[in-house]
């Protein structure tokens, strides 16, 4: 029932977003000593969001228009504007941490907003 609100389908999108991403952070962190290990990202949840259906405005008479249908995957990329070591490694423990903090911050912002979605159900149906 839950997954055909808008609102909850956004928040799971962003959650998994942020999972997707720490797990990047993770593996950058992991490797930051391998040699020619260039560090990976994913593009920021707005990109994703932007040409998803699922999320675009939908018509709700004649006359409105729809958004688009297609929309990219979370795949890592490599960052390629990183500075890359002597020995070829692009992964900067202080940057990964920074995006660790990041990517947390999404993910508490993904459940603020299911539970506001949550409290605004509980008023429509008379519950506190």
């Amino acid at each position: 029932m839950l997954e055909e609100i808008d609102l909850f389908r956004l928040s799971h999108a962003m959650a998994r977003h942020a999972g997707a991403r720490q797990a990047v952070v993770a593996r950058n962190m992991a490797h930051a000593d391998t040699p020619g290990y260039g560090a990976r990202d994913i593009a920021p949840f707005a990109v994703h969001i932007e040409g998803d259906a699922r999320f675009a405005p939908r018509a709700t008479r004649p006359g409105h228009l729809n958004g688009s249908l297609t929309g990219p995957g979370f795949e890592p990329r490599i960052d390629r504007d990183a500075v890359r070591d002597p020995n070829g490694n692009s992964v900067a423990l202080e940057t990964e941490m920074l995006r660790g903090v990041e990517v947390k911050r999404q993910h508490d912002r993904a459940l603020a907003i299911y539970r506001s979605g949550l409290s605004v159900l509980r008023a429509a149906i008379g519950r506190n």
